[in-house]
C-alpha cells in the first residue's frame, strides 16, 4: 500500500514535482548528460538534473514522473475493459450453459493457450502500432482469465438453496444473475484485477519496448528502456530509473493483490488459523 500510495501521489502531483515538460528538448544540455545533485557534489553553478538527461536531451526526471501517470491509466483501463467482457462472457456462459457454454469456454482456451505477451504482439501486429492498439491487446488477452473465473461462481452459487428459492418465487433470470449470483464473483474479481494491473503494466512496457506501444516522445517507462537500451554500459542511469519504476509498481499491485487475498477470503483465514 505504501509503495502503491506513493506511486498515486507522484502520478496526481506530477505538474508539481516533474521541474520540466516530459517532452521538452532541453538544448543547453548535453545529451545523456549523468544525474546532477548539488546536495551530492554536482557544481552549484551546473544545472540540476536528478536522474540525468536522456539521448533526446530531455530530463529523465520529468519522463520517469509523469510515467507513472501512463502506467496507471494502462493497467486500469485495460483491466476495466478486460473484467466487462469477461463478465459478460461468463455470466452469459454459466448461466445459459449448453452449446453457448460450450463455445464460448473453448474460445477461453484457445486465448489461454497462447502466452499473454506473445499474442498481444500477435493482435498489435495486425490491428497496427501505437498506445491504443497496444491497450486493446492486453485487454483481450487479459479477458479469459475473467470469464473462467466469473463461470465458475456462477455455477457454484446457482444452484444454491437461496438462488433456487427466488427462482420459486417467480424472480426472473436477470433479477437472479445481477441480485443473487453475480455479487459473490466480487471478491475474487478484485483480487484478480489487482494482480491484472500488474500484468497489464508489465505487458504494456515489453510492447513499448519493443516498439509496438507507446511512441516517442510520450513518457513512458518500456519506452524508455527501448530508446535508451544501446547505453546502457555508457550511461546506465537511462535504463535503471524506469527498470526501478516497473519494478516498483509491478510489486506494489502484486502485493496489495495477495493482501487483498488474503483479507477477502474467508477459506485461507480458516486455513491459517487451524
Amino acid at each position: 500500500m505504501i509503495i502503491l500510495g506513493f506511486l498515486v501521489l507522484v502520478a496526481i502531483f506530477a505538474p508539481l514535482i516533474a521541474p520540466y515538460d516530459p517532452t521538452e528538448l532541453l538544448k543547453t544540455e548535453k545529451r545523456r548528460s549523468p544525474p546532477c545533485i548539488h546536495l551530492l557534489g554536482c557544481p552549484a553553478d551546473q544545472v540540476e538534473h536528478i536522474f540525468g538527461i536522456d539521448g533526446n536531451s530531455r530530463d529523465l526526471f520529468s519522463r520517469v514522473v509523469y510515467g507513472s501517470r501512463l502506467s496507471l491509466q494502462v493497467g486500469l483501463v485495460t483491466m476495466t475493459f478486460a473484467i466487462l467482457i469477461g463478465v459478460i462472457i461468463g455470466s452469459i456462459s454459466g448461466f445459459i450453459g449448453g452449446w453457448l457454454d460450450n463455445l464460448l469456454m473453448r474460445i477461453m482456451d484457445v486465448l489461454m493457450a497462447f502466452p499473454s505477451l506473445l499474442l498481444a504482439i500477435a493482435i498489435v501486429s495486425v490491428l497496427g502500432t501505437g498506445l491504443i492498439n497496444a491497450l486493446l491487446a492486453i485487454g483481450i488477452v487479459s479477458i479469459p482469465r475473467f470469464a473462467r473465473l466469473v463461470r465458475s461462481t456462477v455455477l457454484s452459487v446457482k444452484e444454491l438453496e437461496y438462488v433456487q428459492a427466488s427462482r420459486a418465487l417467480g424472480a426472473s433470470p436477470m433479477h437472479i444473475l445481477f441480485k443473487r449470483v453475480l455479487p459473490n464473483a466480487i471478491t475474487p474479481l478484485i483480487v484478480q484485477g489487482t494482480l491484472g494491473i500488474a500484468t497489464a503494466i508489465l505487458d504494456a512496457a515489453a510492447l513499448s519496448f519493443l516498439g509496438l506501444g507507446a511512441e516517442p516522445p510520450r513518457p513512458e517507462w518500456g519506452l524508455m528502456l527501448g530508446e535508451e537500451k544501446n547505453s546502457i554500459f555508457n550511461a546506465p542511469h537511462l535504463v535503471i530509473f524506469p527498470g526501478i519504476a516497473i519494478m516498483l509498481t509491478v510489486l506494489g499491485f502484486n502485493l496489495l493483490g495477495d493482501g487483498l487475498r488474503d483479507a477477502l477470503d474467508p477459506r485461507l483465514t480458516r486455513s491459517g488459523s487451524s
